[in-house]
């Protein structure tokens, strides 16, 4: 498979999911939560596992698939599940705004327990990215506070297995292709599971009127919020710490207004062009700062085999966004803090 950037990788990522974020609320207005997340779980489910036939996606180790399968419950099972519900009674400017935190969740979780150095520049980045987002939402030019109903605590929930997800994940030294698929597979059956409860409550229209273009949304909503996005983000974790990903979560709202102008015909005040502009500023300075990647995809497959990062060519260093320089540094830096990244990892993947 050719060598992907993890920066391209994420950024395809947060594209994807800005994407399938408005296809589906433009089907919440035809359909109820959970049978959109089945329809969108399920071609996404059939696409992932012909592409792990296909490509030969290597099994991860016996010890991990309990791990990997666990991840998928959390998210995008638990997440969407509570992140669609939320959002059938909370309004998109709120919705995006509480989403906005999961990046600050997300620096807490793996310094707390990755031990991922998160240094002055990297918090101020986030924060400026996250008054961005305030911006693009129009809660501040609107004057509009936070409410307490059960739509706020359906997504703050969505929001906090998402965080936990990211920090647990960087951890799972697996194909992300198959690791996408399986994940995806637990969360359709989770889906299964609930959605007797949906059909007995709920009012479904006749499939026989269901029109095409619907159906068309659902599948093309399901492989881009699921499959490619996911199949993204797990790629670019495996070379990326997590706070790093994490700070471009900051893109999505802005993909997301992009989106909604041209697809809905939505059109942005002059506050929250300024915001759009802090969010990608500050994408932008962390796009070219120094992340701590511990090697190339291959490199991490066999931990006995792991080559330091100044022995890799100018190619895999470019993909890295390092110099040979700046990759002895990391090599020594990461000498330091192998034995307790060992550790934790341990802890994990351990049966």
């Amino acid at each position: 498979m050719p060598s992907l950037s993890p920066r391209v990788a994420i950024v395809g990522a947060c594209l994807c999911w800005a994407l399938g974020t408005i296809l589906s609320k433009t089907l919440l207005s035809s359909f109820p939560p959970v049978t959109v997340l089945v329809f969108q779980l399920a071609p996404s489910v059939v696409a992932l596992w012909l592409a792990v036939g296909a490509t030969g996606a290597p099994v991860p180790p016996q010890r991990l698939l309990l791990p990997i399968a666990l991840l998928g419950l959390l998210n995008p099972g638990w997440a969407y599940t509570f992140s669609m519900f939320g959002l059938t009674s909370t309004s998109a400017s709120v919705t995006t705004l509480l989403w906005a935190f999961e990046p600050i969740l997300i620096l807490g979780l793996a310094w707390t327990f990755l031990k991922e150095p998160v240094d002055r520049q990297l918090a101020m980045l986030v924060a400026a990215a996250t008054i961005g987002v305030l911006l693009v939402s129009g809660l501040v030019a609107s004057g509009s506070t936070l409410s307490t109903d059960i739509g706020v605590v359906l997504i703050l929930a969505g929001v906090w297995c998402c965080a936990i997800y990211t920090v647990l994940a960087r951890n799972i030294d697996a194909d992300p292709l198959f690791t996408v698929a399986l994940q995806q597979t637990v969360a359709f059956g989770w889906m299964l599971a609930i959605w007797p409860i949906e059909l007995r409550s709920a009012q479904m229209p006749p499939v026989a009127t269901i029109p095409i273009s619907d159906i068309a949304t659902i599948i093309v909503s399901g492989l881009l919020y699921y499959a490619a996005a996911y199949w993204l983000y797990l790629r670019a974790l495996r070379s990326m710490p997590a706070s790093i990903a994490g700070s471009f979560f900051n893109l999505i709202p802005v993909f997301g207004i992009i989106g909604a102008f041209v697809l809905l015909g939505e059109r942005l005040s002059p506050p929250q062009w300024c915001g759009a502009v802090m969010i990608v500023g500050a994408a932008i300075i962390v796009l070219r700062r120094n992340y701590d990647a511990p090697g190339t995809e291959a490199d991490r497959r066999d931990p006995q085999q792991e080559r330091p990062l100044s022995m890799l060519d100018d190619h895999q260093l470019d993909d890295l966004g390092i110099s040979h320089e700046q990759a002895g540094e990391i090599d020594e830096q990461a000498r330091h803090r192998h034995g307790r990244w060992d550790t934790f990892a341990s802890r994990w993947r351990s049966p």
